[in-house]
């Protein structure tokens, strides 16, 4: 049976390699959606190739460009949150959220609300909105599966229906480009340099998070939210190669490791094809060529942000929505040359230990909180580039 596809940030780098493998497996999925922020032209010629119903561009001002892009096509251009929405309650089988940041969580909430798979690259929607996400997630019966390539290593391994024999889980990462460089020494890192992930090829916030070990932070969070696991029994170790996505060690002393290329279509592949298993047409590993795995625990003086992250999750709360929301303003502040590298975790540490805000019960009081934490962050960030 061809299942029906909506892909929300369809031109990043988690939408492109979606498309990859539906390209390859043309007589199984078919397009119902596609969503972008502003690359007008990439989401036209690709809702033209994949024959989708509807194109959303999120920038309202780019929506006559939309329009003329897909002019002699039968897509319908939509464009602003509204566009976004339509997307998103195109009822597809499938729903993949890879829209990066804050931003992801609305249409994600409403493509959850329609039922069917949602396959969540989005780290914002449980680090921001855990609790609320879960329960929209349980009304509505929809299947949330994790995209992450940690996390999607983790659900892979992880049983379900014995969770109490789980002593832990321990996501593994890369340590990014800065794994060996001195704390000295990134005083003067460029967002040039931050950008350029040794393994991995992401867009520039979140090879910006790798480099920071925010993202591994964030991805701790997510990984509660997820699995029914304690705060304390989740563990982070450095893997430099990313050949093992993350582990579950079970109270027997026994420890299942899911292993691959460092290729995103490999963990896409198995949300697309869930229950079963589909081809990627992603890297394999060639073990011939393997000449070391190694792993050390990660240096929280150093990578500052994971040990925010962990204090983030520990205070819950409005916590993880405030450290998110303040990550990303240092993050742009940093890439736009505004702060320095080392600053990005400042920022978020002032902004933290400054947050007096209650739990969210909604998606709008998420929505209150991110935006006060955006606006005290965007102050401490002025004040050090003052």
């Amino acid at each position: 049976m061809t299942k029906s596809v909506t892909i929300l940030g369809a031109t990043g780098s988690i939408g492109t390699s979606t498309l990859d493998i539906i390209r390859h497996h043309h007589d199984k999925f078919k397009i119902t959606a596609l969503s972008a922020n502003s690359n007008v032209q990439m989401l036209a010629d690709l809702a033209k190739e994949f024959n989708a119903e509807v194109a959303a561009i999120a920038d309202d001002a780019l929506y006559a460009d939309l329009v003329q892009a897909l002019a002699g096509s039968r897509v319908k251009a939509v464009s602003g949150e509204a566009g976004l929405k339509e997307a998103a309650n195109a009822s597809a089988d499938i729903t993949v959220s890879a829209i990066v940041g804050a931003a992801g969580l609305r249409p994600t909430l409403e493509a959850i609300r329609q039922g069917g798979t949602i396959i969540l690259a989005n780290k914002e929607c449980l680090v921001c909105a855990g609790e609320l996400f879960h329960r929209e997630v349980e009304a509505s019966g929809a299947t949330l599966l994790p995209a992450d390539s940690e996390h999607n290593a983790i659900f892979q391994v992880f049983d379900e229906e014995r969770a109490d024999a789980v002593e832990r889980i321990i996501l593994t990462a890369s340590g990014g480009p800065f794994l060996h460089t001195s704390v000295s020494e990134l005083v003067a890192v460029t967002p040039a340099q931050a950008v350029a992930h040794p393994n991995w090829d992401m867009g520039a916030k979140i090879s910006v998070d790798s480099a920071t070990m925010m993202n591994k932070g964030l991805e701790v969070i997510e990984a509660y939210y997820l699995f029914p696991i304690e705060k304390s029994k989740i563990d982070v170790v450095i893997h430099p190669q990313s050949i093992i996505h993350s582990m579950v060690e079970y109270i027997d002393g026994s420890i299942l490791a899911q292993m691959g290329a460092p290729d995103m279509r490999t963990p896409l592949a198995y949300c697309l094809g869930w229950p079963e298993r589909i081809e990627s047409n992603g890297q394999r590993l060639d073990f011939s060529t393997m000449n070391d795995l190694s792993f050390h625990s990660p240096d929280l003086e150093k990578f500052r942000c994971l040990g925010l992250a962990y204090q983030s999750l520990n205070e819950g709360g409005s916590a993880p929505t405030v450290l998110n929301a303040a990550n990303e303003i240092a993050v742009d502040g940093f890439l736009k040359g505004k702060i320095g590298f080392l600053d990005i975790a400042s920022v978020v540490e002032t902004v933290l230990n400054n947050n007096d805000m209650k739990s969210p019960h909604s998606i709008s009081s998420v929505f209150e909180i991110d935006r006060t934490a955006r606006e005290l962050a965007t102050k401490v960030v002025n004040n050090l580039c003052a």
